[in-house]
């Protein structure tokens, strides 16, 4: 199964690449989406991640989810409105939204935390509040096909629970 990673600057490093490998480990084809196609966009370390796809040109239906994740790229994500309209999509044909750390900005710009429950880095907490979620303060926390964690130390819940969303 195709699964959208998006990707913009300054993203944190472990929190696209430890979910794109273990998406791969699992069987499915993790897909890099940016604002646009073949463009190396670099990592808040400087490790670079080349886009496979423009945001523009990813169908929903195509994919079986979307994993954010964090460091200031979030910010710069929802800059792009084809970004945006993805995960709002997604979110809307049921399908996995998972957003770690500063991901959760990309969900309260899409509006789909709206009365659900989720977590992300402390510092968004009252970002995601103000966008109608229901905070939680834990590693993982899963309100259907919506998955969130808070840091890179949450990796190994996050990815173990956007797997049993992909059902994989």
């Amino acid at each position: 199964m195709k699964v959208a990673i998006l990707v913009e600057d300054l993203y944190e490093d472990l929190e696209l690449w430890v979910p794109l490998f273990r998406l791969r480990e699992a069987g499915h084809a993790p897909v890099l989406v940016g604002p646009q196609a073949g463009k190396t966009y670099t990592s808040k370390h400087g490790y670079p991640a080349r886009a496979d796809l423009a945001a523009e040109d990813a169908r929903a239906p195509d994919l079986g989810g979307v994993v954010i994740p964090g460091g200031y790229a979030p910010d710069r994500m929802r800059r792009h409105p084809p970004m945006v309209a993805l995960v709002r999509e997604l979110h809307a044909q049921g399908k996995l939204v998972a957003a770690i750390c500063h991901g959760g900005w990309m969900l309260a710009s899409a509006d789909v935390v709206r009365g659900r429950r989720c977590t992300g880095f402390f510092s968004i907490a009252d970002d995601l509040k103000n966008a109608g979620a229901r905070f939680e303060d834990a590693e993982v926390v899963r309100d259907g096909n919506l998955v969130t964690s808070r840091t890179p130390d949450d990796l190994p819940a996050f990815c173990r629970t956007l797997l049993e969303v992909l059902g994989a």
